[in-house]
């Protein structure tokens, strides 16, 4: 990818974009060096107090830091998964919108440390999030000729 449109086209382009579009997640930038995107604070994100659920925003970290790694690997030989998170929920949010911010603390071979900040509409904290993501050479059952995961 050359350009942060391409990487906008290439993410929206996958056939299925998984927990992201349950939850309402929209990149709004991705580049090896910054990923953002926002997330919706409504029925699908709350928890059943009225509140932003911190596992929505564990979720909405999550995905900024993987698809910043991916953005800084071959994904055709590797992928990027998972390895640790861990989050400090700093305020309560009812409605609205929180953006979240992920940027590289670390791009190494084999791990990436990327940390998050979501922020809501005043740029209040509402979460900061740092997490390990693994890059892990690809198998032949996760990938197609293309290099992207299959869908199961």
């Amino acid at each position: 990818m050359t350009s942060p449109q391409d990487a906008l086209h290439w993410f929206h382009s996958l056939p299925s974009r998984g927990l992201a579009d349950t939850l309402g997640i929209e990149f709004v930038e991705l580049t090896p060096e910054r990923t953002v995107a926002t997330m919706p604070v409504n029925a699908r994100t709350r928890q059943p107090f009225g509140l932003l659920h911190g596992g929505a925003s564990v979720a909405l970290a999550e995905t900024l830091a993987s698809m910043g790694a991916v953005l800084n690997i071959d994904r055709t030989q590797f992928a990027a998964v998972g390895l640790e998170i861990n989050a400090n929920h700093l305020r309560s949010k009812q409605d609205g919108i929180v953006r979240g911010t992920a940027t590289p603390l670390h791009i190494g071979r084999s791990t990436h440390v990327w940390s998050v900040e979501i922020v809501d509409e005043q740029e209040r904290r509402i979460c900061v999030s740092r997490c390990t993501v693994a890059v892990v050479p690809r198998t032949e059952s996760t990938t197609t000729k293309e290099g992207i995961d299959k869908q199961n």
